[in-house]
């Protein structure tokens, strides 16, 4: 037997924010420690300035919040589809283009499931959503084929993809004792997907199971979709968002959108935006204002504020409890604030129309909320309580359960790559 084919098989979860590494070892599916004891790794790359070296995940985040120069990036898997994955961008090296970064992000993923394998991996099994573009068959079968390059470029030589919420299918098979029609509810950074999939344990030891599967759907709305909405409501309002100038006309709008958006913040930190940014200055009523965006943009505190917009949603909906953040760095005593029923208004509209998808799922295959054993919640975004909340209404009767949120995909990932 070649080396090759006897080199073990992985899934990946190349995730919006957080990404996971699994392998398949007999009868076990194992989660592959990619960050000190940690499974997962945020999906982030710091290109360090200082000494020319390239940083990723938690390592990655803290330098640049530790104000060390370089260039941040996150929500990579967003760009896939985009015309800017051909795009060359400026780091510490050179003209790189984006395909090229989720590459050097995938090949840094293989070289770290080595270490714990002992080999390195040469075929693997990416997840990747239902649509990475909604209603553009053309530009999702693009975005495929970037990660199919990238994925080569990374050095792997046998890949395939499976759909990220069939992979979460496949990993909660493994802990059903009898067949069973279950909804897996997928909610991501980016994506949400969802699959009507009939499981069991007899069916788990099949290599075909595309007659298990029922319907599939998704949408474009994921966990970074819910930090904007909240970003826009709750911060950048203290930057002029929605500030009415002299002339009674809204501030321009575009800055704070884009700063609200974690794969665009970096642009805004080019010479021509800020130079942009301060031609605001003349739209606003009121100068504090203006000064604080303009301090937001010259000292890169983009990425800051998205992380604590972040963790403000994660702690308000884990502790069902109001928060506040301190932005003492861009004016003394300054602070912006969230209830959980701030965030259960905001993200309503997001929220309806993400259920309306499950349901659309379970429409398209035939059956009625109550013909289901169980919804199947996996993805970070999917323990989002005003999300269970409205998931709970809408499929009232039907259990929900609450997989390994992070790292349910990529086991079941492991699971497809046995049968390669």
């Amino acid at each position: 037997m070649s080396a090759a084919s006897s080199a073990p098989s992985i899934g990946i979860d190349f995730g919006t924010s957080n990404s996971a590494v699994a392998c398949r070892v007999g009868e076990q599916t194992r989660l592959l420690p990619i960050e000190g004891d940690a499974t997962t790794l945020p999906t982030a790359i710091f290109f360090n300035a200082e000494d020319r070296t390239t940083h990723f995940g938690r390592e990655a985040v803290a330098l640049y919040l530790a104000g060390v120069e370089g260039r941040l990036m996150r929500s990579l898997k967003s760009l896939l589809g985009s015309a800017l994955m051909q795009e060359k961008t400026a780091i510490y090296d050179g003209l790189v283009s984006f395909e090229d970064i989720i590459a050097r992000f995938l090949h840094e993923l293989g070289q770290r499931a080595a270490r714990e394998l002992g080999q390195v991996p040469q075929r693997v099994v990416i997840g990747r959503p239902v649509h990475f573009v909604d209603d553009d068959s053309k530009r999702d079968q693009r975005a495929e084929d970037s990660l199919r390059h990238a994925a080569r470029a990374a050095g792997f030589q046998d890949i395939a993809f499976q759909l990220e919420p069939i992979a979460a299918a496949f990993d909660y098979e493994q802990r059903v004792t009898k067949e069973s029609l279950v909804l897996i509810v997928d909610i991501g950074g980016g994506t949400s997907d969802f699959t009507v999939v009939r499981v069991g344990p007899e069916r788990a030891t099949r290599a075909e199971r595309e007659d298990d599967v029922l319907a599939t759907t998704g949408v474009h709305i994921g966990g970074t979709d819910f930090d904007q909405r909240l970003n826009l409501d709750r911060v950048m309002p203290l930057l002029g968002f929605r500030h009415n100038g002299l002339q009674g006309r809204e501030v321009p709008s575009k800055v704070f959108f884009e700063l609200s958006s974690w794969h665009l913040i970096n642009w805004l930190y080019a010479p021509k935006a800020i130079r942009q940014a301060q031609e605001l200055r003349t739209n606003y009523a009121d100068p504090r204002l203006h000064a604080r965006l303009m301090i937001v943009l010259e000292e890169r505190y983009g990425h800051r504020l998205a992380s604590e917009v972040e963790q403000m949603k994660i702690d308000s909906s884990v502790n069902d409890a109001p928060v506040s953040i301190g932005l003492g760095y861009l004016e003394t005593g300054l602070a912006a604030s969230l209830t959980p029923a701030d965030m259960a208004q905001q993200l309503a509209p997001l929220l309806a129309d993400v259920v309306a998808c499950a349901h659309a799922c379970v429409k398209r295959a035939g059956l009625r909320s109550n013909d289901l054993d169980a919804v199947y919640l996996t993805g970070g975004s999917s323990a989002l309580r005003p999300f269970q909340h409205a998931l709970r209404k809408s499929f009232a009767g039907v259990p929900l359960v609450e997989g390994d949120l992070f790292g349910g995909v990529a086991a079941g990932l492991a699971c497809a790559a046995r049968f390669r």
